[in-house]
Parts: C-alpha cells; structure tokens; sequence
C-alpha cells in the first residue's frame, strides 16, 4: 500500500478486518518518453546498462519496477541529463548484479572498446550496486589506457521512493563521464547519505560497505578521486591518468576463472584447501588475519597447494592496512611455504585481479610479476593521513577536510 508521503507499506490479511471502496484511479504505467535533443555543442556519452535499476517507475499492477532506459525514457525521468550531453544508451544485459560474472565482465569490456574506438567522449555503465566494486576492478585490469571516463553508477533506493538517490547519482555519474579530465575506470554514488554531493572513487579502491546506506560506496586506504556537485568537479587527488583522445585504449580480456577467495577463521581445516586443490583451481587469494596471518594446521597443504603449482596470495581482511609477513614468524613461515603477500590489494580486487593474471599466464614467476606490479592503482605505496579517517562521520579531522572542498 503506497501511504501520503510516498513510502510503501505491507499489512497482513490477518489483520484486516474490512475493507471500503471510496474510489478508483486507472494507473497508466508507461514511463513518459520525449525524444532526447541533440545538441552538437555537447560531449557524447554512452550509457550501458546490465541489469541495475538507474530511473525508473514502479508498476502497481505487479508490484514490479519498470526500468527506463531508451534515451527518451531516460529524458522523461531526468530531464536534466539534456543539459550535460547528447546521451545513446544499449542494454547489455538484464541480470541482477550477483549475476555479473566473466561473460559479462568481458562482453562489457568488448562493448566500452567499441565505443571508445567510434570517438565517444565519456562511458556511463549502470549496474546493481551489489557487486559493483567487482566489476570496477576488473573493468580496471581489462581496459587500460582509457582515453575517456568510464563511470559505473547504480543506485541504493528504487526510483518509486521518495528517498531514491537514482536520478542525483545519474546525473553526477553523466556529468563526470561527459566534462572530467579523469580518464579511469570509477564508481559515482553518494558521498555523504544526503543529496549533497557524489563521490568518484577508483575502480580498483572501493567496496560496498553498508547493506541499505545510500553513502555505501567508501575508497578504501585512500581519499576518493573527485567530488561531483551540481554541474562541478572538484578535485581530491592530482595522481590520476587525464583524459586524452589521442591515446589508443587496450582491451585485455583474458580471464582464467579457477581462483577462489578464501576468509580465513579460527581453527579453520585444511579440507577447505584441499577441497580447492582436488576441484582443479589454480588461484587462492586468502584473507588472512592481521597483518596476513593463518593457522599452523594449514601449513602442510598451502605447501602442497603451492608445489603442485597453485598460485596463492595473502590480503588481510581488515581492509585497510597493508600485509607485513616479515613483522613476526607467523608471516615468515608462511612466505616460506610460497604465499606471496599481496601489499594493500583488497581481497575481491586480489580475486579478479589474480583471474585476469592467469588468463595471461600459469608462469609462477610471470604471474607473481603481474599481480605485485600495479596496473591500475590496486597497490599504493602508503595510506593517505587521512585515508582511514576519510569521511567516516563526525571526527573533527574529517570534518575540517571536508570543510576544505564545501563553500
């Protein structure tokens, strides 16, 4: 039941002891389409869609959200998008985000190259906010050398809700692709749970962090890229690669799909290892304790994992922070068994990027080469003073860096 002020609620048929019609409106459900101006003063910009609901209405026969994704849909949602570009959209794939895997991972790939190669100006993708930072860090490995931005965007409350953060993440994901000089993979959405502004953040440093928030998306041990704003960019970090249409972008695909991220816990046993050894995987990326830290009964079969030609590497499941194996024995035994610490990768990031590593080579050596070089920003030499701290809510020191960027 939709009540005054735009919110749903549910009522058991239990408790409903009658019911009186006072009067009856016909819904019309389609979403309202006026033809999307050109203007050839503006950027051009490509939105893809994979499933993720960006605008839309929702459908009070079925209960069910109709997503609008043709640009005259889009124009009628949010006109405002006429004012920052001349939009084209294609719908890639319609698959809720845990869905998202290797197929579409490089057919999103493949698609972005197409586009780059006919001159558009910016990429837009829409996508379940789910697993987004999954398909940022691999976009991150499989697209190098982007002349143009490449901005993932979803959003965290459905279009129907007066709460809904699709139209305003939209719009700052459209403006970033259209007019920034940040030529990178990035995710664009919320930066404080107001409409206040948007955040950009590397594809290769953020993570969803909170299940319902609208300000989910957080850059991990670093400061986010940008801040979008009513038509305005304002730059957080200098170290970034430009926007440039003469550089030839490359698209690398490759992906061997026989790694799996293991979390470990205390008194965790090796079947798990052994399980992940006798099904044919060649890759693990562990999560380990601390510093990179796992128990002894586990020594014996990462060695075996290790000699039979399994490639593994160690993050640390505080997120933040670096592995440091050479700080007690613990960390030492380990490398001996031939775990490579894997600097500050973040575990999912580690994950894809160890896939798109195998895809090039099983070459213990070519392969450890690729993963502890970084390609796209995974690894930073150091944690930013304020990269802990970084908009973590009511600390006088985040409240001063913020107050540097808000006039």
């Amino acid at each position: 039941m939709k009540i005054h002020n735009g919110y749903n609620v549910g009522l058991s048929v239990d408790t409903i002891e009658s019911i009186t019609e006072l009067g009856r409106n016909e819904a019309h459900y389609k979403i309202p389409e006026k033809e999307f101006p050109s203007d050839p003063s503006k950027p051009n910009v490509k939105l893809f869609g994979t499933g993720g609901t960006i605008a839309s209405r929702l459908d009070y026969r079925t209960g069910a959200v109709i997503p609008a994704f043709s640009p005259g849909e889009l124009y009628g949602s949010v006109p405002e998008l006429a004012d920052i570009c001349n939009l084209k959209t294609e719908k890639l794939y319609g698959v809720f985000s845990e869905n998202m895997g290797p197929e579409q991972w490089k057919g999103t790939a493949e698609a972005i190259g197409r586009e780059i190669a006919d001159g558009v100006d910016g990429i837009v993708i829409g996508h379940g906010t789910d697993t987004m930072h999954h398909t940022a860090a691999v976009l991150s490995f499989m697209i190098q050398d982007s002349p143009v931005p490449i901005v993932m965007v979803g959003s965290q409350r459905s279009s129907d809700r007066p709460s809904s953060d699709a139209a305003i993440n939209l719009m700052n994901a459209t403006y970033a692709a259209a007019h920034s000089d940040i030529a990178e993979v990035m995710v664009c959405m919320f930066g404080p749970t107001s409409d206040q502004y948007g955040l950009l953040h590397r594809g290769t440093r953020v993570r969803k962090m909170h299940s319902s928030y609208r300000s989910t998306f957080r850059t991990i041990g670093d400061i986010p890229l940008a801040m979008v704003e009513n038509g305005k960019i304002t730059h957080l970090k200098k170290d970034y690669k430009k926007r440039d249409k003469e550089r030839k972008v490359i698209i690398n695909t490759a992906f061997d799909p026989r790694v799996s991220i293991v979390y470990y816990y205390p008194d965790m046993k090796p079947d798990i290892i052994e399980s992940l050894i006798d099904n044919g995987y060649l890759g693990i990326i562990i999560a380990g304790t601390g510093l990179g830290h796992v128990n002894k009964p586990l020594y014996p079969v990462l060695k075996k994992a290790c000699e039979q030609g399994i490639h593994i590497y160690m993050t640390v499941q505080t997120l933040w922070g670096y592995v440091q194996m050479f700080v007690y024995d613990t960390g030492r035994d380990i490398m001996d068994l031939g775990v490579f610490p894997a600097s500050n990768m973040l575990p999912e990031v580690a994950y894809v990027k160890l896939c798109w590593a195998l895809g090039q080579s099983h070459d213990r050596d070519e392969v450890s080469r690729i993963m502890l070089n970084p390609v796209a920003g995974e690894i930073t030499e150091r944690e930013p003073h304020n990269g802990y701290l970084i908009l973590q809510g009511g600390i006088p020191e985040v409240e001063e860096f913020i107050s540097k960027y808000k006039k």
